[in-house]
């Protein structure tokens, strides 16, 4: 797999702020959130300072005045910042809560709706899972981080500012000897988190394999236990095992080397408070509410260090994420409607029957490819100086051998792709000069492995045209014929069709697309391998509803079973990328060459195979 999809293993030394900005400004656009964020982080931070200097000047009251000290307003002062408190964390725990939610919500539509404009040149080199990924664990990755991030992270870096100001006011020399720990306590924190966030990511990473193995090995049973492979795939898998076993260990004894390093800092810096300050304490040169108060801060400063090197080294883990899906929000389609064609559909103008968004007639009478050559990315060129004009009401079937340049030709007339060069027109226009979304909601498309959607039969094929009526739909299934075997379905039109129509067969799966395709009453109709996969009772049914389906239509039907496209205005045989024979079906066979050679393979096999099922002996 590409480099740029094992970018969830790596981890940067440097915090990139430019990506983290950007971030944040999509948590700044939810008005509100950000600001009472920050505000309640410093509220909360206050509040545990204070505790120690309440905590100080109850001490020293009680000293001074022993049982005349006012008791009641120690008790209010504490009720005070501990209903304070509890209101900071009541509020902050809630909007945090509600950023975060937002913004993976905000993050995750708009991640979705850059998918739905991007051409598929870009999901020819992305893989579904990394796709879905972006969509799913790295959206709520970064919504965390920057909602509790800039939590802890204001929180922290208050509560640091005001133990520092609190001890350096008290007793500045004694507040010196105590903010001594912080540099060490800080780099070991830092040098630590880095190291537990690496082995935390081993694990994970570890996980997502042994995931991963146990999915293609249930999957795979039946091939693994044809080639005898049980053995082979135990060793796999337990070496993933021992791997992941391996960084739990180490993860683990980082934890527990750490946190104890940690808390020795601060048990030397409140022992450090003691010294000094029990020293100054009994020579009477510091009350002894101060000295508490030194030695109960001593001992919180490793916390907002801690909190302040975590969500640091976080931030650094996350970054890949973070470039993932930035990168994912600002990649520009590279097939998309110039300024000049957007002009003129954003112009204002009375809707007119048979006119298209950009004021043009709406109607496509011819689809002409002139001299266009095309190639995949980098790849070696596909079509060369490639000629054709098809004109409304014409069948082109396209045969030849796999990777002779059937789908690209198609793909290149749906504006999937975009020559290289050379042109495609659309009566006479470039149809880089027409509304790209107009162009494709003209087509009917009809694939080789159709996908249907977890849900009814009826919404399937609604989902050509989500208007539709309940009789539209019915009269689109009964013009391909697939109303019939619906009829007998459990519950008819109203029956789920599973996870991708796994409750239907391939052939059922294909006249519901057929029907999809249809009810759209598209202008250009492609049938790609439709036939290929389906038993020949159901071919007879599509072929009978095929004439119906391209009438008055431009239809391009590419298929290796030959019997599908005898019926076609001109056959044409693609190799590598030009046109070796065109005409009709008796025209081609006449001529003996690779259409005769084809068909007559072709014709000689299914003749062999029907005879040979013939003579199978029937079980008694």
């Amino acid at each position: 797999m590409p480099a740029q999809f094992h970018q969830e293993d790596e981890f940067r030394d440097t915090l990139d702020t430019g990506l983290w900005w950007k971030i944040f400004r999509r948590a700044m656009g939810l008005k509100g959130y950000v600001p009472t964020l920050v505000t309640c982080a410093v509220v909360v931070a206050m509040c545990d300072a204070t505790f120690a200097l309440v905590t100080r000047w109850v001490i020293n009251g009680v000293v001074e005045k022993g049982a005349h000290a006012s008791f009641e307003r120690y008790i209010a002062g504490y009720l005070g910042v501990t209903l304070t408190l509890c209101a900071g964390v009541w509020v902050f725990i809630n909007v945090a809560g509600n950023l975060s939610n937002r913004l993976a919500h905000d993050i995750r539509r708009d991640c979705f709706a850059k998918l739905q404009t991007l051409e598929f040149a870009f999901f020819d080199t992305r893989p579904v899972g990394w796709l879905i990924t972006r969509l799913t664990s790295d959206c709520d990755r970064l919504s965390r981080i920057i909602a509790w991030g800039c939590l802890d992270i204001t929180w922290s870096v208050s509560y640091i500012v005001m133990i520092a100001t609190a001890l350096l006011i008290m007793n500045w020399q004694l507040g010196l000897i105590i903010l001594g720990v912080v540099p060490p306590l800080a780099l070991i924190s830092r040098y630590f988190q880095r190291k537990l966030i690496l082995s935390a990511r081993e694990v994970r990473k570890f996980n997502s394999q042994i995931t991963a193995g146990y999915n293609e090995a249930i999957q795979g049973v039946r091939t693994t236990k044809a080639l005898v492979r049980e053995a082979d795939n135990l060793a796999e898998f337990r070496e993933l095992s021992t791997g992941m076993f391996d960084a739990s260990v180490r993860n683990a004894r980082q934890s527990a080397i750490y946190f104890p390093v940690v808390m020795t800092l601060g048990s030397v810096a409140a022992g450090l408070a003691l010294w000094r300050g029990g020293y100054l304490a009994a020579t009477g040169a510091m009350p002894l509410g101060t000295l508490v108060a030194f030695i109960n801060f001593a001992g919180q400063f490793f916390n907002p260090i801690n909190q302040l090197a975590q969500r640091l080294t976080e931030l650094q883990g996350a970054q890949a994420a973070g470039e993932r899906v930035m990168g994912l929000l600002e990649t520009e389609p590279a097939i998309r409607d110039s300024a000049q064609v957007r002009a003129r559909v954003e112009e204002k103008r009375p809707a007119i029957p048979g006119l298209a968004p950009d004021g043009l007639p709406s109607r496509i009478d011819t689809v002409e490819f002139r001299n266009v050559t095309f190639r995949y990315e980098s790849g070696p060129v596909v079509l060369e100086d490639f000629s054709l004009t098809v004109r409304a009401g014409e069948t082109i079937a396209l045969v030849g051998p796999s990777g002779g340049g059937k789908s690209t030709i198609v793909s290149l007339a749906c504006r999937f792709y975009e020559p290289v060069s050379g042109q495609i027109l659309l009566n006479g226009t470039d149809y880089r000069e027409r509304p790209l979304g107009w162009l494709q909601a003209q087509l009917g498309i009809v694939l080789q492995a159709p996908h249907l959607f977890n849900g009814t039969v009826r919404d399937n094929i609604r989902y050509g045209r989500l208007t539709a009526t309940d009789a539209e739909i019915t009269a689109a299934a009964r013009l391909v014929n697939a109303d019939g075997f619906i009829r007998q379905l459990d519950h008819g039109y109203d029956t789920q069709v599973g996870e991708g129509g796994n409750r239907l067969s391939t052939g059922q799966r294909q006249l519901l697309s057929f029907s999809r395709a249809l009810i759209a009453n598209p202008q250009i109709f492609v049938m790609d391998e439709a036939t290929s996969s389906i038993d020949t009772e159901t071919e007879q049914l599509i072929q009978r509803g095929l004439e119906t389906v391209v009438a008055g239509r431009i239809s391009f039907v590419i298929a290796h079973r030959l019997s599908t496209v005898r019926k076609a205005n001109r056959i044409l045989v693609i190799t590598r990328g030009r046109i070796e024979e065109c005409g009709t079906h008796s025209e081609l066979l006449k001529r003996r060459g690779h259409y005769h050679s084809l068909y007559t393979s072709q014709f000689r096999r299914e003749h062999e195979a029907s005879a040979l099922e013939e003579r199978q002996p029937t079980s008694s």
